[in-house]
């Protein structure tokens, strides 16, 4: 975001574009401190490079080191070699 955490969202976010959205969403998801993160499709406003980053270091260090149940609904299929369990 151009002004870092001094960027103006607007209200409901009407100045953030869909993939700044779905950042801030993960990042949400990530630092709540729940037991169970539920993942809907998180890297589908995303492009190829800042999706896989987002998986590697969100996902895959940050969520998988909390030890936290984690829930990944997705359509990019090579995630799925990472997974634990696939459904």
């Amino acid at each position: 975001m151009p002004a870092g955490e001094w960027t103006e969202i607007g209200e409901r976010g009407i100045n953030l574009s869909g993939g700044q959205k779905q950042r801030l969403n993960v990042a949400r998801a990530m630092y709540a401190s729940k037991d169970i993160v539920m993942l809907d499709d998180p890297l589908s406003a995303l492009d190829v490079h800042v999706g896989e980053l987002l998986f590697q270091e969100g996902i895959i260090k940050f969520l998988g080191n909390s030890r936290r149940t984690t829930i990944l609904v997705t359509h990019h299929l090579q995630y799925l070699l990472k997974a634990d369990y696939v459904s």
